[in-house]
């Protein structure tokens, strides 16, 4: 997913160095946007992921979306975001999309027939 356009949340890189300065305690699923591939990138100071985002904004259908822990149907549900919430979309890979309300979380996966046509 490219950055470029309108589309695109305005986050930028923390100034100074990034770097490990100690233990981070592991967020609970559902919490901070972080896995251990990605993570958004207004956590780039605060937590070690290989690459970061700059998430894609995007709106949550009529029907509402389900966030879920992992992409498996039989997955817990973490949250439920209604119709018209703003949403930060992170990664997308195949009928699925991770994101979150922000850097504080929520975050999950949640179908990507969920989102606004348009």
């Amino acid at each position: 997913m490219s950055s470029a356009g309108s589309d695109a949340f305005q986050y930028s890189v923390p100034d100074g160095d990034l770097g490990l300065k100690g233990p981070v305690e592991k967020p609970a699923p559902g919490t901070l946007p972080l896995r251990g591939d990605l993570a958004h990138i207004a956590l780039a100071g605060t937590h070690l992921a290989a690459h970061y985002v700059i998430p894609q904004k995007r709106v949550i259908g009529p029907a509402g979306a389900d966030v879920m822990e992992t992409t498996r149907d039989d997955s817990p549900v973490i949250a439920r975001f209604d119709p018209g919430t703003i949403i930060e979309v992170l990664d997308v890979s195949g009928s699925w999309i991770w994101g979150c309300l922000g850097p504080e979380g929520p975050s999950g996966y949640m179908k990507a027939g969920c989102l606004a046509q348009g």
